[in-house]
């Protein structure tokens, strides 16, 4: 029969389910999707399905982080100027249920917003409006637990509108604009169309697609073969 150590040290055990937690409760913020087959113009389309992520005023940083705190880079992001950050926080909804070790992305905004998908706020008990980022009107909140301290929020719980980031030219090219809605067309094993894709045109911007977990799980985004933008 074989033995268990007792003298194994306890701190290090807990670190290792520290950390196995953390990448089992998915820390990760994007995975992109580039196929080789699709119908981008002057840039490739990218597909980021973007995982719950958290954007913070830095009043609220400061509340959760400590006086003083800044946001320290991870990685970047696809856009430029856009990064994650090494902090992360707890969310906790009306039921008292808690989502651990959320993300938070960077640089700080004028507005804390929380972007869950629908799977997320069944979760927690709470009802998402489907919003364009900003758009905080008859939202709800929840608490976030940081380090340091909490924030308790009383809007700007968010499933965010599915969306694709436009450069003019992109604009150009696909014949839309600003403010026009477009659809996603997904070929594969699990091939979908989405509808009502916001257009949302930056001079600064690459062309890039934004789905939640939820809908890049139902089209198994992974495995696609090509995928297009197209007019309405």
């Amino acid at each position: 029969m074989s033995t268990i150590n007792s003298n194994i040290d306890r701190t290090k055990i807990e670190s290792l389910v520290r950390e196995a937690l953390k990448a089992k409760l998915g820390n990760s913020v994007d995975q992109f999707y580039k196929p080789q087959s699709h119908n981008g113009g002057p840039n490739p389309l990218v597909v980021n399905v973007s995982a719950r992520h958290i954007h913070v005023t830095q009043e609220d940083l400061e509340k959760l982080f400590g006086p003083g705190a800044k946001l320290t880079k991870l990685k970047d992001l696809y856009q430029d100027g856009e990064f994650a950050s090494e902090q992360q926080v707890n969310i906790i909804g009306p039921r008292n249920r808690m989502i651990p070790n959320v993300r938070i992305l960077g640089p700080t905004r004028n507005y804390t917003q929380v972007e869950l998908s629908y799977t997320d706020g069944m979760y927690l008990g709470i009802k998402l409006p489907l919003k364009t980022s900003g758009d905080h009107a008859g939202t709800a909140g929840c608490s976030l637990v940081g380090p340091y301290g909490s924030v308790t929020l009383q809007q700007g719980v968010i499933r965010a509108e599915r969306h694709v980031h436009m450069h003019p030219d992109d604009l150009a090219h696909f014949g839309v604009k600003d403010g026009d809605y477009m659809q996603l067309k997904i070929d594969g094993p699990c091939g979908v169309t989405f509808d009502n894709m916001l257009v949302r045109e930056h001079p600064k911007v690459k062309l890039e697609v934004h789905i939640d977990t939820d809908e890049g799980n139902a089209c198994d985004l992974g495995t696609a073969t090509r995928m297009e933008l197209l007019k309405k």
